[in-house]
């Protein structure tokens, strides 16, 4: 892997029998796993430097469905999306075999219900059911509801996250966790590591991948800002009760291999904010038990709210910023999980000075200037 050179960096402790990296990866969550193991297979030795426990933010809450077409898609980013959505099999499968985690990885597709004002020929990627709904899905409670069909896939975040950190690990990538970074550190103008409250890291490398605190470290402001989503999780009466995601106008649905089900979930502009609201969680429970009546009596297993890392536009930043050796892979909004493994092979190929066949001028974290002059 080609990194430039090094310049000594000064005021900060620096020595040369401090340990340094390639590079530093700025936030442990699924974005920041990937690329760490992405670049450490181009041969770069790399830190990942979490605030809290790696894995345990937005992509601990995310419900996993890898939605990369439906009408909620940004055009913009489609091509991004279908990139990854054709990874994935590729990418779970591998951390699968590295981390001995099953991320349960489900094909089963997406029933699409349309609200009353829907039009089946407007939703990107949606076909026809391949049978009647209630030969799909017998449990449903949806009488006189049209739905298309999505060929999507499902996948539980948090054994994805697992996954990528054991494969991290295994791969020997160092982990710093409960570590909040305060700036990126500068030398002559470069990159040359990261600060803590308790410690500096030496590298000429850094990738901001911090999801909604990502806009807090200096010195470049990033337009990130938290959106939080409640969702709920219950028991289903038995594993098969749901095989397919449902996505309603109401809610969502998203079925585990293990019996479980998670409903949600909500878009809030509620800052920092990650507590529940017990009559949120209880419309969830309501609606869900409206379409699939055989949970009426669910256990609830777990109630959460994460926090998205959005942006004024709604799409990511991604690729370099105005110092050199400083890089930003944040702002996925809803899509992180989706599009972790583009999103890896991507930031890796311009960290390199690789070939990219894979036009990110649109998320350049230039355009939030260019639209305010």
């Amino acid at each position: 892997m080609h990194i430039p050179s090094r310049s000594p960096p000064g005021g900060f402790f620096y020595n040369a029998g401090v340990k340094s990296w390639d590079v530093i990866v700025v936030g442990g969550g699924i974005i920041g796993l990937s690329l760490s193991i992405e670049l450490h297979k181009r041969g770069a030795s790399v830190l990942v430097v979490d605030k809290g426990e790696p894995g345990h933010e937005a992509s601990r809450a995310a419900g996993g469905m890898l939605a990369a077409c439906g009408d909620e898609m940004p055009a913009v980013l489609e091509g991004l999306a279908a990139t990854s959505a054709r990874m994935y099999l590729e990418f779970a499968l591998e951390l699968q075999d590295e981390s001995g985690v099953n991320v349960d990885l489900r094909s089963e597709g997406t029933l699409l219900f349309l609200s009353g004002h829907g039009s089946p020929e407007k939703i990107r990627g949606a076909s026809p059911l391949p049978a009647p709904c209630n030969e799909l899905e017998p449990s449903l409670a949806v009488s006189g509801r049209h739905a298309v069909f999505l060929a999507e896939r499902s996948v539980c975040p948090r054994h994805l996250t697992e996954a990528a950190l054991k494969a991290a690990r295994h791969r020997g990538i160092d982990i710093v966790s409960g570590a909040a970074v305060r700036s990126v550190n500068l030398s002559e103008g470069r990159v040359a590591g990261v600060s803590t409250l308790k410690a500096c890291y030496h590298a000429a490398q850094v990738v901001n991948c911090a999801g909604a605190w990502a806009g807090q470290i200096p010195p470049v402001p990033l337009p990130t800002r938290p959106v939080k989503g409640q969702m709920v999780c219950l028991a289903m009466p038995s594993r098969n009760l749901l095989r397919h995601v449902v996505r309603a106008p109401e809610i969502y649905l998203i079925p585990r291999s293990d019996g479980r089900l998670l409903a949600g979930a909500t878009i809030e502009e509620a800052g920092f904010d990650k507590r529940t609201v017990a009559e949120t969680i209880l419309g969830f429970q309501n609606a869900a038990v409206a379409l699939l009546p055989a949970l009426k009596q669910a256990r609830v297993l777990e109630a959460w709210a994460g926090l998205r890392p959005g942006t004024p536009d709604s799409l990511p930043i991604l690729g370099a910023t105005p110092i050199p050796g400083y890089y930003v892979a944040a702002g996925h909004f809803r899509d992180g999980i989706l599009l972790a493994p583009v999103t890896a092979k991507v930031m890796a190929q311009v960290m390199t000075g690789a070939e990219t066949k894979h036009n990110i001028k649109p998320f350049a974290l230039e355009r939030f200037a260019l639209q305010a002059a």
